[in-house]
């Protein structure tokens, strides 16, 4: 078993353990750590405890040091400063008419580099527009190209359900989203309807996927014809879950009839037992 701690970088990041050393820290503790090459600063969002060596990075990083008053000081001022400099590099990218949107700029803790992260339709051939960067910085400068989902993380937003966005308050990775799982929730599959502020399927369509695949098993298929204790019937609605069965049973007057899922199986399994005996 190996002591580490969990950091993140922003608010809603992914989650990277480092060893504490021989100090205990909490939530939200400042701790500075060292990555690509850079100082950073971040926040503890899991304390202390032991895990198996195998659920770690073989080479396991220690924290720096734990931050100082003085370092909040510092970081904010890099906050302030980027949110500058990202207006400055959205001018040069004018000048250069290149066909790019800026959407996130950061200093490394120790500015030893500046992180312009951008969205684009195709590659973009930055070269120049990073020359003028280093001389206005004068610093090392990365230029990132992200998606649209990585956009509206960092950016944030409100969406259809009324609440902050997911990814950008505690979503730490994207998770496999497919219309599937929209067709197996009796979802609209508008895309207006089950699509968020980035353009692509909602990250929430997959927090119940798994109940719903679970309730499918158990039911039988819409437009599937059935058994039921009234007669013989065809399903004309489902509900996942409350595991409710709609069947409109055959004959002339077409009765819809609503059953318990459990119910139907239960009569299914001794009809097929009498037949046994």
């Amino acid at each position: 078993m190996v002591e580490v701690i969990g950091i993140r970088y922003k608010e809603a990041g992914q989650i990277y353990y480092f060893s504490p050393g021989k100090e205990v820290f909490q939530y939200g503790d400042a701790v500075l750590v060292h990555s690509q090459e850079s100082v950073y600063y971040t926040k503890v969002v899991i304390p202390n405890k032991s895990v198996h060596k195998d659920d770690v990075p073989q080479q396991l990083k220690t924290i720096i040091r734990r931050a100082t008053g003085d370092d909040e000081t510092k970081h904010q001022k890099n906050l302030k400063e980027a949110a500058e400099a990202l207006q400055i590099a959205k001018k040069k990218i004018r000048q250069r008419e290149l066909e790019m949107k800026l959407v996130h700029v950061e200093y490394s803790f120790d500015r030893s580099k500046m992180i312009f992260q951008f969205t684009a339709d195709g590659r973009i051939d930055f070269r120049e527009l990073v020359k003028d960067l280093a001389s206005v910085f004068r610093t090392r400068i990365e230029l990132r190209q992200i998606g649209v989902r990585d956009e509206a993380k960092l950016i944030g937003g409100i969406g259809p359900c009324g609440r902050q966005l997911c990814c950008s308050t505690f979503l730490g990775d994207f998770v496999p989203v497919s219309i599937k799982m929209a067709k197996d929730q009796g979802l609209s599959l508008n895309p207006t309807k089950i699509s968020g502020l980035c353009g692509r399927l909602m990250c929430c369509l997959a927090y119940e996927n798994d109940t719903y695949a679970e309730a499918k098993k158990e039911m039988p298929d819409y437009g599937q014809e059935i058994l039921t204790p009234d007669g013989k019937g065809r399903v004309t609605g489902l509900n996942m879950l409350s595991r409710v069965v709609q069947v409109r049973l055959f004959g002339h007057d077409q009765t819809t009839v609503e059953y318990d899922s459990e119910e139907l199986q239960e009569f299914v399994k001794a009809g097929e037992t009498h037949e046994n005996g």
